[in-house]
């Protein structure tokens, strides 16, 4: 196995300008996930996968089968559902629907994202049953969760209410998040809105409970979530010149501390952390060794531009290697995969890139294979080291 580490490491540093590990965050929300969506890196991770009460915040999955609803054509946003008397019961967070009302699909969604009601998730959910129930409807949640990659949820019921063995993870609710906002961009711009008056009797019901939006931060969602049990939640998400950052935190003590906290994480994901380009598409980072070829190496090229998120502070190096199996045997064509790009930041997951060849190499004639031959052999006759066999390389 050869590993081209010495040269690279400092080329990456020239390239790339050098970095330290951003400081780790120190939550107090009992369980926390963050995620920078654009580039697919975990910011922070701490209890991310403990499945957790997750309150209110669980409804984005009834959002989530209803938005697919809508999409395939089981339910029209003009359609009006009626409220049953079940649904009608629910207290905490509600539209104060009226058993018998019919309401719009477009309504009761506005009343999930906005006002977190219960009443309204009910009637979504007792409509896309298949057995025409609420836990019918969790049931469908929580199979469609696993498929999703929610390998940490179980629904019990389609609001949050607390009940026995009803869980999300934080890791679980981010990804449910993203797939909110990558599957259904025509309906996300709903978690964004900050008022939605349903009934004017209830005017004092009218404004969403996420902290974040108004903050001029670039927060446009997603869900609050409170019991006695599960304490104060949050998903959220905002953006910043096109970069977005998606989080869940579960535990905090008041609805302040939770405003506090989620403000302070969108902060340090953004401030503390920055896109960067490491390769440039085509710019040859190392030499792979060749056998029998008409040249004895070949120049490695990555097939696009490698930018990663990265600390923003100037102090550090950045640790990275090529590497493969070889001397690789000749002939190679221009574009063929040879070997990979292993860069690992301090404190963050590693980026693997695959490598292809810069350029076509023939095999190597007679008189080219008998020379290789012939140094091979002399190298094993004096003690050294022969050719196809495994070696420490020096990247460009």
């Amino acid at each position: 196995m050869i590993r081209l580490t010495r040269t690279l490491v400092a080329a990456a540093a020239l390239s790339l300008g050098l970095v330290l590990p951003a400081q780790a965050f120190d939550t107090s929300a009992e369980a926390a996930f963050v995620l920078d969506q654009t580039t697919s890196t975990v910011l922070l991770s701490k209890n991310a996968d403990t499945p957790l009460p997750p309150a209110s915040m669980s409804k984005l999955m009834t959002l989530y089968l209803a938005f697919e609803a809508v999409r395939d054509g089981r339910l029209a946003l003009d359609e009006e559902l009626r409220v049953s008397a079940h649904a009608a019961g629910f207290g905490g967070s509600t539209l104060f629907l009226q058993e018998d009302e019919r309401v719009s699909v477009k309504d009761l969604l506005r009343g999930v994202v906005v006002l977190s009601g219960n009443d309204a998730s009910v009637v979504l959910a007792e409509h896309l049953s298949p057995t025409g129930t609420e836990a019918g409807f969790a049931e469908l949640m929580t199979q469609r969760a696993q498929q999703m990659g929610m390998t940490n949820s179980t629904f019990e019921n389609a609001s949050g209410w607390p009940a026995e063995g009803h869980r999300m993870s934080m890791r679980d609710l981010v990804l449910l998040a993203r797939h909110l906002i990558e599957d259904f961009p025509e309906f996300y711009e709903m978690f964004a809105e900050e008022e939605f008056l349903f009934d004017e009797n209830e005017r004092a019901n009218r404004f969403n409970r996420n902290p974040l939006l108004g903050l001029g931060i670039g927060a446009d969602g997603l869900k609050t979530g409170h019991t006695q049990e599960a304490g104060y939640g949050l998903v959220g998400s905002a953006t910043q010149e096109g970069r977005r950052v998606i989080f869940a935190i579960t535990g905090l003590d008041s609805a302040q501390a939770r405003a506090n906290e989620s403000e302070a994480i969108v902060n340090w994901a953004f401030r503390q952390f920055a896109e960067r380009r490491i390769v440039t598409e085509g710019t040859a980072i190392a030499q792979a060794d060749l056998w029998l070829g008409a040249q004895d190496s070949v120049g490695l090229v990555t097939d696009r531009d490698v930018t990663l998120l990265l600390p923003t502070s100037p102090v550090g190096g950045l640790d990275a290697e090529v590497v493969y199996t070889g001397p690789i045997d000749a002939p190679v064509r221009a574009g063929q995969q040879l070997a990979e790009l292993i860069i690992r930041p301090e404190g963050l997951p590693e980026t693997r890139v695959p490598l292809y060849a810069e350029s076509d190499v023939a095999g190597g004639g007679f008189v080219d294979r008998m020379m290789t031959v012939s140094r091979t052999l002399a190298a094993r006759v004096a003690g050294g080291r022969g050719e196809g066999e495994p070696v420490s390389g020096e990247a460009m």
